[in-house]
């Protein structure tokens, strides 16, 4: 299994078995690991590409365009010593170099975008690259970008405890595509022993660290890392989290082209999971308020399920979703960074430990703060169509069915002998 550690994922959102019951609850008293619930409105920003000014790096990310150069020179300032740092730097504004990030798979192909962006952040003093192969090439090749993060390289089992040591984000694309031939079966158990090796590499190394998992399929994944923590003794279901900013990505872009609209204005919601129909947008809660026609809500819902195979498709089977995949990770990497850096109005889609249904885990808008998952907004889920409530009805089951094969899948692996 070490020979499989890191095998770096060159898909983003292939398809994924997922399987799911029952009906979202619309209690405001409902929490997952203690975290309050709030409503969404009122919310200043939501996202990590937000281009909305909320102090220091909030408004304008070092890949997010505009500011960016404003941003990075103003976090090399940061850099110079100070008296009292808490006194000089305002709650949310980029504290230069100030967190260590791994990135588990960052020599395929979304690892290597990924990790040019993370480069990018002046939130990062150290960027730890990790693959079985090739990664003293990706490390050599980013080390050369003028911006402060230091780059490091590790390659095979042997050096992922070192890759691991004191770092305050670990984000995990590591895994295969699906290809031509293979099950949906062999594609889960290759990337389920990978993501399984790594997360225990985690707990021994970083059992403190925010985990982002990327490798899919995600509605199983996550609760495989979240049985391997339990297991270690290190779980906190506020810090591990399923990527499913893509699907919030794509959401935003169709519908701004669709409505013609700003894209830098529109929010569109993202529910449920990361595969199929287990993804369910919901447009009835798009920012700015617009009207759809039942026609354009099937259409726009079906693409923005089916936006991988599309990607696919327009590859030629070359490839799938590496670049947005990237795109959407660094993202949501930067939100979780802001977050620990002290920003009051960081919030995000993302697939949890939650309470708001009968499952498990649930992809919902958060609020995230310092130590991981800090409120569910509960707005979303309230006061659905009728189109959106036979979505939750038919992803509930498929859903259900996911998280179930990746808890049976990490309870069989750690079970004595």
């Amino acid at each position: 299994m070490a020979a499989q550690a890191a095998i770096s994922l060159a898909g983003s959102v292939a398809a994924a078995p997922s399987f799911s019951t029952s009906c979202v609850s619309r209690s405001h008293g409902s929490l997952s690991a203690g975290s309050k619930v709030v409503p969404r409105r009122g919310l200043r920003t939501f996202s990590g590409l937000k281009a909305e000014r909320c102090g220091g790096v909030s408004g304008a990310g070092a890949f997010r365009g505009g500011e960016s150069f404003e941003t990075l020179a103003a976090s090399i300032d940061a850099a110079k010593p100070a008296k009292n740092v808490e006194e000089t730097v305002r709650p949310g504004q980029a504290r230069a170099s100030s967190y260590k990030v791994a990135v588990l798979g960052a020599a395929g192909g979304i690892g290597q975008p990924l990790s040019l962006l993370i480069k990018m952040s002046p939130l990062v003093s150290t960027l730890n690259l990790y693959d079985i192969a090739n990664v003293k090439g990706v490390m050599a090749d980013l080390s050369h970008c003028n911006t402060p993060a230091q780059v490091a390289g590790f390659t095979g089992p042997t050096e992922l405890a070192a890759c691991l040591k004191d770092v305050d984000l670990v984000i995990i694309p590591a895994g295969v595509p699906r290809k031509p031939g293979m099950t949906r079966d062999d594609l889960f158990n290759i990337n389920a022993n990978i993501v399984k090796t790594l997360i225990e590499a985690v707990a021994d190394n970083a059992p403190n660290a925010i985990i982002n998992i990327i490798s899919n399929p995600v509605n199983s994944t996550v609760p495989i890392a979240a049985e391997v923590l339990k297991a270690k003794g290190v779980y906190d279901p506020k810090k591990l989290f399923g990527v499913t900013t893509l699907d919030v990505v794509r959401a935003n872009t169709f519908v701004a082209q669709k409505k013609n609209l700003r894209l830098i204005d529109v929010d569109v919601p993202v529910i449920g999971g990361h595969a199929g129909i287990t993804i369910l947008p919901l447009l009835s809660k798009t920012r700015p308020s617009a009207e759809f026609t039942p026609e354009e809500i099937e259409e726009l819902t079906v693409r923005i399920q089916n936006a991988g195979t599309e990607v696919v498709e327009a590859k030629a089977g070359a490839g799938s979703a590496t670049l947005s995949m990237a795109y959407a990770a660094a993202r949501f990497a930067e939100s979780c960074m802001r977050a620990l850096d002290g920003d009051p109005d960081v919030f995000e889609c993302t697939f949890v430990q939650s309470e708001l249904t009968d499952l498990p885990f649930f992809a919902s808008r958060v609020k995230l703060g310092k130590k991981g998952v800090e409120a569910f907004i509960t707005d979303d889920l309230e006061g659905l169509t009728e189109y959106e409530q036979k979505g939750v009805d038919a992803l509930m089951a498929e859903l259900k069915g996911s998280i179930e094969k990746g808890v049976n899948f990490a309870n069989k692996q750690v079970a004595p002998a």
